[in-house]
């Protein structure tokens, strides 16, 4: 088997652990990798996938292989997120989301009612955004999604996303770190969003309380802190 680590290849890191495993497994271990991918989303999928299509280009497996084992990887890694959410259960999220501040049972009615509008298409697309593309999973677990429309969708996104970055690699050979480059400003710009989007929420919830703290009765207020201090003196 030729050596993806040969040339421009990598030497060290995820990269060379990845390299490790394709030489040893050949295209089932572009497939493990990209399983273990989808476990743990800090393993990035944009290098794992451009080694394997550069792998594929140095005789180290098929075109074809690459592309079968690193989906199958992806399904695989997906159902066993999907499995966590189902083992987590609907009920202990309404608890969790009971308990936490700022967050309301309400949001979590209207997010349950929008999956099962939009949930195979939330599958579908977030298969092709990262860090998404491993937690899209568990909700659609919570939320008992039928397993052949989960995994039909999550093989379909995947499939997509991993045939773009098999043949990026493929066709760029020595070249295939230029992958990672472009993939981590779109990586980093969903974070930013995400962490922007959070912010937003909780700023919202914080001004809304203060309003309806604001616009209660003192007397309801002193009452409920007496009763708060009884419940801590109990």
């Amino acid at each position: 088997m030729v050596n993806a680590a040969s040339g421009n290849g990598p030497a060290g890191g995820i990269a060379g652990w990845a390299t490790d495993l394709m030489d040893r497994l050949g295209a089932p271990g572009a497939g493990l990798a990209i399983a273990l991918e989808n476990l743990f989303p800090p393993l990035p999928s944009e290098v794992i996938l451009p080694l394997a299509g550069f792998t594929a280009a140095q005789g180290g497996m098929s075109l074809a292989a690459a592309l079968v084992w690193t989906t199958l990887g992806s399904v695989a890694g997906a159902l066993a997120l999907y499995g966590i959410g189902a083992l987590i259960g609907r009920d202990r999220v309404r608890a969790l989301a009971a308990r936490l501040p700022l967050v309301k049972v309400a949001d979590l009615d209207r997010t349950e009612a929008w999956f099962a509008r939009h949930g195979a298409k939330a599958v579908f697309f977030g298969r092709m955004i990262p860090v998404l593309r491993s937690l899209i999973s568990v909700p659609a677990g919570v939320e008992r999604m039928s397993v052949a429309t989960f995994v039909l969708y999550t093989t379909l996104g995947s499939l997509l996303w991993n045939t773009a970055f098999v043949l990026a690699g493929y066709g760029l050979g020595d070249n295939w770190r230029t992958v990672e480059e472009y993939v981590g400003v779109y990586s980093k710009a969903v974070v930013a969003l995400a962490g922007l989007a959070a912010v937003a929420f909780l700023a919202v919830r914080i001004v809304k309380a203060r309003q309806a703290e604001g616009r209660r009765p003192a007397g309801a207020h002193r009452a409920e802190t007496r009763e708060r201090e009884r419940d801590r003196i109990l």
